[in-house]
């Protein structure tokens, strides 16, 4: 007996039933809309959506994986998309250009769906409606999370996650207004490890990273909720105490330098390696004050501390 391929738009029936933006849509209008549906087959590597194209179709993804680029395909991918999902119904529903880059990950397979068909299947299945009403919701959600964490990644030390120069203008900035407005102090605490080169060369560069985590996990631990640690560079660390007078930051200080002293040793993943200790500098805020003319203030007395023996607080 003589056995026929299956015709095309069965094919796409069959898949289409499983994909979420047609889950219980009524089989009748998939049948339809599955004979006006095309397909396209990508290699690894090639562009499926860009910002440079307008782009008037949706892409249900059959087979394969997609990474998602923002920006430049140089850029590190936000996300990546599998079977199952959809892609390009942003830019699908509104006309607009596609904001992202989506690039089949390996080889691949797409149905492709005309914006006129989808209208179409809309005006006769509520349920096509808010299925991808749904989906756009998440992709919403998926959207303000990469921003969250795009911003968070701009203000923290990816080493020791603590804020980096960036986050420590914006935080002073802010703090040095609102004191200043209230007319309370804030002091600032210039920090560095003593000896730090030494120490790298002597156990090596990666027991060095950990003995900087091991001072920004042993400090901020004590710091006060409105109090900010900043790594500002290398082995030097900042730390702002708004509502604080040279004295009671000075307090502040001894109390931190004392509790990384006493840490004589510590575990690591790079075995079990000898602590550190600190050199403090302290400026309490003058009017008019910058950042930077408040740092050079802290900067030299911690140069002062270094000359009077290092491990201990000058200011």
């Amino acid at each position: 007996m003589l056995m026929m391929d299956t015709p095309q738009w069965q094919e796409n029936l069959r898949h289409i039933r499983h994909l979420r933006l047609f889950r219980d849509v009524d089989v009748h209008h998939l049948e339809k809309l599955a004979r006006a549906l095309g397909r396209r087959v990508l290699s690894e590597g090639e562009v499926l959506l860009c910002p440079q194209q307008p782009n008037d179709c949706l892409f249900m993804i059959l087979r394969g994986r997609f990474r998602v680029h923002l920006g430049s395909l140089e850029n590190q991918p936000v996300s990546t998309l599998g079977e199952g999902e959809c892609t390009g119904e942003v830019s699908f529903l509104d006309s607009e250009k596609p904001t992202a880059y989506v690039v089949a990950d390996e080889p691949s397979e797409v149905v492709i769906l005309h914006r006129h068909e989808l209208f179409a299947l809309m005006e006769h299945s509520p349920q096509t409606s808010q299925n991808l009403l749904e989906m756009l919701c998440e992709r919403v959600r998926q959207g303000n999370r990469i921003i969250l964490d795009t911003e968070r990644n701009a203000n923290v030390d990816t080493l020791t996650g603590l804020f980096n120069r960036r986050r420590l203008e914006q935080l002073y900035e802010r703090e040095s207004t609102r004191c200043a407005f209230n007319q309370q102090p804030l002091c600032l605490l210039m920090l560095d490890v003593d000896h730090f080169k030494h120490y790298n060369d002597t156990y090596g560069h990666l027991a060095g990273d950990y003995a900087l985590c091991l001072v920004a996990n042993t400090l901020r631990s004590q710091l006060r909720p409105k109090d900010s640690m900043a790594r500002y560079g290398g082995e030097e660390f900042v730390i702002l105490l708004p509502e604080l007078d040279r004295t009671a930051a000075r307090m502040i200080g001894e109390r931190l330098r004392e509790s990384l002293a006493s840490v004589q040793d510590f575990y690591s993943p790079a075995g079990r390696l000898p602590g550190v200790t600190i050199s403090i500098g302290l400026a309490e805020m003058h009017a008019q004050d910058t950042l930077e003319m408040h740092i050079e203030r802290a900067d030299k007395a911690l140069y002062q501390a270094k000359r009077n023996g290092r491990n201990c607080l000058f200011g």
